[in-house]
């Protein structure tokens, strides 16, 4: 059964490049345009691995961050983020991410940081 990755990303671009590298590994890609929208795919579906950005319409990243880890535990969590300051990046490995990556990041990093992360938690 292939692994289903929810991408919650509001720019149309990112996540085409990353549903179509994702797919193109053989993973099943899920997107949400938003906070709201991923609030509700995340209350009704099941994933194998959540990437997301922090600055998000409606809903935060930090703050589905901090519903994931109470609700869905063992889910992990990629952070995209266009920051690179250290206070946001600590915070975020604070809140019990899995990885964060730095935008702009190759398609090829992303694919190796993804297929680690859920080798890491099976």
């Amino acid at each position: 059964m292939k692994k289903r990755i929810l991408i919650i990303e509001d720019n149309p671009m990112v996540v085409k490049s990353l549903a179509f590298k994702l797919i193109r590994d053989g993973y099943e890609v899920v997107t949400a345009a938003d906070g709201r929208d991923a609030m509700e795919r995340l209350k009704t579906e099941r994933f194998s691995l959540i990437l997301t950005d922090l600055m998000l319409p409606f809903i935060s990243g930090s703050q589905l961050i901090e519903y994931i880890k109470k609700n869905i535990p063992g889910v992990p969590i990629i952070v995209l983020s266009t920051s690179n300051q250290d206070d946001i990046i600590t915070d975020a490995f604070n809140m019990g991410v899995d990885d964060f990556i730095t935008k702009p990041f190759s398609p090829n990093e992303l694919s190796l940081r993804v297929r680690r992360t859920l080798a890491n938690t099976n």
